[in-house]
């Protein structure tokens, strides 16, 4: 029984491993590949000096950061819940990563392929929420818990939209598996969710207006998730210093930048997934294939990090009363009708 039992736990933990390295591997490269294309992209904007000429064109400018934050002194306030203070940015990181788990990579790579991957993406990511208010209140510091607050409300606030344009997609392809979601829209561009799925043509019309509505909110609203402008009041410098991670020094707020930026991945490409193919090709059997599916999924989620990175630029701040009235009486509204009118769609 002890060696069936040390064989059993023996071969699950090297399995998760094996399954577990390549999204954090792809984590990691992403977000220095992120943060290069960020900076580049204000300091293109606003004429910044570090990120262009720190090497080559500012090649080497990510490694600067990661080099300065590993030898930056982790520090802890004295009046601080430490135990928790400590847990807060892994929890945050760890709904995150969860969330690869369920994500189609390619038609022959998936971490977990569950038949409720689109529930379980937005059930593990909650667990975000709570990291945020414990990094809040375990600092004890009323602006960190303000920011925290504010996080948490945002955040439970843009899940409602975000649920609901998921709904719409799985009422269309019938199936919570993001695999299946993929798969049901393969064959072109054309039998994307979002132009209205591989349906007849005259039903493809019809769920057009409905499937790009709910799309665009999908893409609004996961903004508003990851906390960045127009949407970025957890971290409104001008009333509340830095927010929830105020308190945070070194690695532990680097946990938190990560988590960021993984997390823009993250929604991004489930938007690439459940609405625009995922790793299909939009081409049809053109450039398709386990490869080529990896470089589609890649290049869709980039395309709307760029977006994201391209709108931290260029739109002001909401206020919190203006961030909370387009989630509760614009977005939402507008999906229930959206959610309404595909389902007699399809009814009929």
């Amino acid at each position: 029984m002890e060696e069936l039992l040390q064989s059993f736990i023996g071969e699950s933990w090297l399995l998760y491993v094996i399954l577990a390295v390549p999204p954090l591997v792809f984590i990691l490269l992403y977000a220095l590949v992120t943060v290069w294309t960020e900076m580049k992209v204000s300091a293109h904007m606003q004429d910044r000096v570090a990120y262009m000429y720190t090497g080559p064109h500012g090649l080497f400018q990510p490694v600067a950061d990661i080099l300065k934050l590993l030898q930056k002194e982790d520090t802890i306030p004295a009046a601080a819940d430490k135990t928790l203070f400590r847990l807060a940015p892994f929890l945050v990181f760890t709904g995150t990563y969860a969330g690869f788990a369920a994500l189609p990579f390619s038609s022959a790579y998936i971490g977990s392929n569950i038949n409720l991957g689109v529930f379980y993406i937005v059930a593990v990511s909650s667990i975000v929420v709570v990291g945020l208010l414990m990094a809040g209140w375990a600092s004890n510091n009323k602006w960190s818990l303000f920011g925290a607050m504010r996080s948490a409300a945002q955040v439970i606030s843009y899940e409602i939209p975000t649920a609901l344009a998921l709904l719409i997609a799985v009422m269309i392809t019938g199936s919570l598996n993001l695999q299946e979601v993929i798969r049901f829209q393969d064959g072109g561009i054309f039998n994307w969710v979002v132009f209205g799925g591989p349906f007849p043509l005259l039903q493809k019309l019809l769920l057009l207006p409905f499937t790009f509505i709910a799309f665009l909110i999908l893409f609004v609203a996961g903004i508003a998730e990851v906390n960045r402008t127009p949407f970025d009041l957890p971290e409104a410098e001008s009333e509340l210093v830095q927010g929830y991670n105020t308190e945070y020094s070194g690695m532990k707020f680097a946990i938190f930048y990560l988590a960021e930026y993984a997390n823009m991945y993250l929604v991004s490409a489930i938007a690439a997934c459940v609405f625009l193919g995922g790793w299909s090709s939009p081409f049809g059997d053109f450039m398709s294939g386990p490869l080529w599916g990896v470089f589609w999924i890649v290049l869709k989620g980039f395309f709307f990090v760029f977006l994201q990175i391209w709108i931290r630029w260029t739109l002001p701040r909401l206020r919190v009363d203006q961030l909370m009235y387009t989630s509760w009486k614009v977005l939402t509204p507008f999906l229930f009708v959206c959610v309404f009118a595909v389902g007699l769609i399809l009814v009929l």
